[in-house]
């Protein structure tokens, strides 16, 4: 049995630079994470009109997520990343800085540009599915 998560490249589709699909593991539990959001342990915004920055702070907070359930970036099966903007570049610059963090682990992903996210001032949010080992 295979001990990760198996990221599926499709030679019928597009050259792109993340997987089309993800397989896991027979008998892996699969985690549901709620939005990773830019905010402080105060629950505010700190980052005001910086997608980088809330990027960033995103990942920052996800990571100690998936530290508290014993995993880590490369257990992500699937991510959904939404930027509140209409402009594409933004999400390009957002994208730019969530691929560069998963490297080789190009999981599948859905970018979406939205009108408005939860928080005031909030630019990001990641939400991560994600798949270890049963113990």
């Amino acid at each position: 049995m295979s001990k990760k998560i198996t990221l599926i490249k499709s030679e019928e589709l597009a050259k792109v630079d993340y997987s089309y699909a993800s397989k896991v593991p027979e008998g892996w539990d699969i985690l549901f994470l709620a939005g990773a959001c830019p905010i402080n342990k105060d629950g505010e915004v700190d980052l005001i009109n910086d997608y980088t920055g809330q990027t960033k702070l995103c990942l920052e907070n996800l990571k100690k997520v998936l530290k508290e359930c014993g995993a880590s970036l490369e257990d992500v099966a699937y991510t959904r990343i939404l930027v509140a903007s209409q402009n594409r570049e933004d999400l390009v610059d957002v994208w730019s800085v969530i691929s560069g963090e998963f490297g080789e682990h190009n999981v599948p992903s859905t970018l979406m540009g939205v009108t408005v996210l939860g928080y005031e001032n909030q630019l990001v949010e990641i939400e991560a599915v994600v798949a270890v080992e049963r113990k």
